[in-house]
């Protein structure tokens, strides 16, 4: 009876140990990037958006891609100014991503939680996420966008 006590704590033990190290790892996990769905909109027309959605999928976001004709409508509707407008705008959490804005920089919007609109790159810059073209990648600013409110600079790439 003391051998079956001692496999049985140890099984207990190792289940217990296995699953306290999962808990410590889940907040790192890509997979929590996002604590609710990416609503994308897109152009079904336009290739860059799926390459940035595989990109964002890539970085653990669940994506939601909705093809769509009427871009200026969205864009109105989620009050994306217009100088700053994409191809693409994405919706997460009441924020507005637009265009081509990396992963990290959607993932820091969420950690930081800032009182703004969303985030943008505005047009669509050589070598942003979805927009490769070789080893040409040109510098751009995603910037922070809110109501009233000038755009500000959030992330620099060079």
């Amino acid at each position: 009876m003391v051998r079956t006590w001692r496999g049985w704590l140890t099984r207990l033990l190792t289940v217990a140990l296995v699953g306290a190290i999962a808990l410590l790892l889940w907040p790192s996990s890509p997979a929590l990037a996002a604590e609710s769905a990416l609503t994308v909109y897109r152009s079904p027309s336009c290739r860059c958006c799926g390459h940035w959605v595989e990109h964002m999928e890539a970085a653990g976001f669940e994506v939601q891609s909705i093809v769509t004709d009427d871009m200026a409508v969205i864009k109105a509707q989620y009050g994306v100014p217009e100088e700053l407008a994409s191809c693409h705008t994405a919706i997460l959490e009441n924020y507005r991503i637009e265009g081509h804005v990396p992963a990290a920089d959607v993932q820091r919007l969420l950690r930081e939680r800032p009182d703004i609109l969303g985030i943008a790159a505005p047009g669509m810059p050589v070598g942003a996420p979805g927009m490769e073209m070789g080893n040409r990648v040109d510098p751009y600013t995603v910037v922070t966008f809110a109501a009233d409110t000038p755009p500000t600079p959030f992330a620099e790439h060079p």
